[in-house]
């Protein structure tokens, strides 16, 4: 849950500071045209499309590789369960006083696994689980490498089914852990201020404030950078991937 509330407070705090810099921004503005009513302007277009450009690239950058992680993420769960199902299906080629003790083996390493995707974004509460799949991955290969000898084909068939299972594993564990650098986000959020700032200079010439353009222009930014934070973090927001996780449930549950 602090992540729940790390994420919401920065991206209130984003939003209360463009409001705080659009008013600063506009105070500026308006004191700068009473000493300087013709050059007050001179150059801003420059330096505001330049700033706006950057946050246009940075959001560009940021939201599609969200975008990208989070199908890579979805792609993985499928190959995982499907891995883990070939995997199954194949210890039938193993001699049948093998079998028993690797299918339950095999159900406890599903049950490991749901467990650990149940239980996030709390890494804390995750990590035995995790533990306790790659302890199981050993066990499950000892017992295969057994049960295997003299089975020729079932050397062939299910120990890189095995392999895929494992691989596969750990890809979904780095996929995990690999976000931008939290430089990305801090730059993103430090340009959007500044756009806030060049915002409310620009207003300086109204002779009442637009809340309109003002909360507007506040509230679309910190709502793209919500949702690029959501979709790079699918196990806190809305925007979620759990449902995905079911595909490895109903592996577990025909595991018989």
């Amino acid at each position: 849950m602090h992540i729940v509330l790390f994420v919401v407070l920065a991206v209130g705090g984003l939003f209360a500071g463009m409001l705080l810099l659009q008013e600063a921004g506009r105070r500026l503005g308006t004191r700068r045209l009473r000493v300087d009513p013709e050059g007050s302007r001179a150059g801003l277009g420059a330096v505001e499309g330049a700033v706006f450009g950057v946050m246009g690239l940075l959001i560009a950058f940021t939201f599609s590789g969200a975008a990208s992680r989070f199908d890579t993420r979805r792609h993985l769960i499928v190959e995982e369960a499907n891995a883990i199902g070939t995997a199954y299906l194949r210890i039938d080629l193993l001699p049948p006083e093998g079998q028993p003790k690797i299918r339950e083996l095999f159900r406890a390493y599903a049950d490991a696994r749901i467990a650990v995707y149940r239980k996030l974004p709390d890494v804390a509460a995750a990590e035995p689980e995790l533990q306790r799949s790659i302890a199981l991955r050993a066990q499950i290969w000892k017992a295969s490498l057994e049960a295997a000898a003299g089975a020729p084909q079932a050397t062939r068939l299910l120990l890189p089914a095995l392999n895929a299972m494992f691989e596969i594993a750990t890809a979904r564990t780095v996929a995990l852990q690999t976000h931008p650098p939290a430089i990305i986000f801090a730059m993103l959020g430090l340009v959007a201020l500044a756009c806030s700032l060049l915002a409310g200079y620009a207003m300086a010439g109204t002779k009442q404030r637009s809340l309109v353009h003002g909360l507007g222009f506040a509230l679309i930014l910190t709502l793209t950078v919500y949702v690029i934070l959501d979709i790079e973090y699918p196990r806190v927001g809305l925007v979620r991937i759990n449902a995905m996780d079911q595909l490895l449930t109903d592996v577990r549950q025909n595991m018989r």
